[in-house]
């Protein structure tokens, strides 16, 4: 089977796993885990930061940056088509009495200024009125196909959040991915947030973990609100070992994702029965439509995974399929070749 569901799906590399296996080891709700320590520490200078926080999860990482940004009662400017918005089960309003305003999103994953502007406006004397306290942005932007935010627009809702006293939120759960795209250090992109979230167990390949960073007090004020999530690890050392690794060894290879999920797009142009934007396929991230009327997106996923191959439905009509650490350019060719047979074939194939 060729999974390319989700980057999610890759698997530990042999260095991770003998790194996990000699981890030194503390209890880090105590602050005493040096490997924890190591991870935190790498990952803040990584990024620019004066400190960082390791938590089990995107999803539980994004929620207490949020959580220990905004107050209770205020309103979170996030993309309709956002992660935090779709897929973190509202926790920001559950667990945190925050109010999300969704932003239109376009179709390169940006937020226009005008309609943040409008998201703003309101009378704060009116007991109605939600004040706004947090913009968040994520890079690579998901729904909209792994897009990379460009430098110049994250400058410009930089300066628009200043002048409105807003701090910025960056789920970056695959910035070293915007980052070897734009040929950057994550650094660049994430100086242009106050907050910001990454993944190690997407591209980065390790098998869990993800990590906020920020200022020192905020950084204490998330690990406030991991406590309270319940996300704090006692021997944490050996999922930060794996995410050591996944930072010395595991970010110029994504060049080889992107490469080959460029392969894949490429190839899937050729067939009659597909549709793709290929200015769109910009990291490891490929979405397509089948516009061969024998098929709706529910029936191809279903075809191509009894032929060999997961690919997801991924709303619109549309198809997505991501690379990662394991899938190699043998895997992409022949993916390319069970879709092909499957157009020949029909859906009952």
């Amino acid at each position: 089977m060729i999974e390319l569901r989700s980057d999610t799906f890759t698997l530990p590399s042999s260095a991770m796993r003998d790194a996990i296996a000699t981890a030194s080891l503390g209890d880090d709700v105590y602050g005493e885990d040096p490997t924890v320590r190591a991870l935190e520490e790498r990952a803040a200078a990584r990024l620019g930061k004066a400190a960082a926080c390791l938590m089990p999860s995107g999803t539980m990482a994004n929620l207490a940056s949020v959580m220990a940004h905004c107050p209770r009662g205020s309103k979170l400017l996030v993309g309709d088509e956002s992660d935090i918005f779709l897929y973190e089960s509202n926790g920001a309003a559950i667990c945190g009495g925050i109010v999300y305003e969704p932003i239109p999103t376009q179709a390169d994953g940006r937020l226009l200024l005008s309609d943040l502007a409008a998201a703003c406006s309101g009378d704060p004397a009116d007991p109605a009125f939600a004040r706004p306290a947090l913009i968040c942005l994520e890079n690579t932007h998901n729904r909209s196909g792994g897009r990379v935010l460009p430098l110049d627009y994250l400058q410009q809702v930089a300066l628009f959040a200043q002048a409105r006293a807003l701090p910025i939120h960056l789920d970056g759960a695959r910035i070293f991915n915007a980052a070897i795209a734009l040929d950057l250090s994550p650094a660049v992109i994430a100086s242009y947030a106050d907050s910001v979230q990454f993944c190690l167990s997407k591209g980065l390949a390790a098998p869990v973990g993800s990590i906020v960073a920020g200022t020192a007090a905020f950084i204490e004020k998330v690990r406030g609100v991991r406590k309270m999530l319940g996300g704090d690890m006692h021997q944490g050392g050996f999922v930060a070992a794996a995410g050591i690794v996944a930072l010395d060894q595991m970010v110029d290879r994504l060049r080889e994702d992107h490469a080959n999920a460029r392969r894949f797009a490429e190839g899937l142009a050729q067939l009659p029965a597909i549709q793709i934007d290929l200015d769109s396929v910009e990291t490891n991230i490929v979405i397509f439509r089948v516009i061969d009327d024998r098929f709706t997106p529910q029936t191809f996923v279903a075809a191509a995974r009894r032929c060999g191959l997961q690919v997801g439905e991924f709303g619109h009509g549309r198809i997505r399929a991501v690379t990662y650490f394991g899938i190699t350019a043998q895997d992409v060719y022949a993916a390319l070749a069970l879709i092909e047979n499957l157009m020949i074939q029909g859906p009952d194939a």
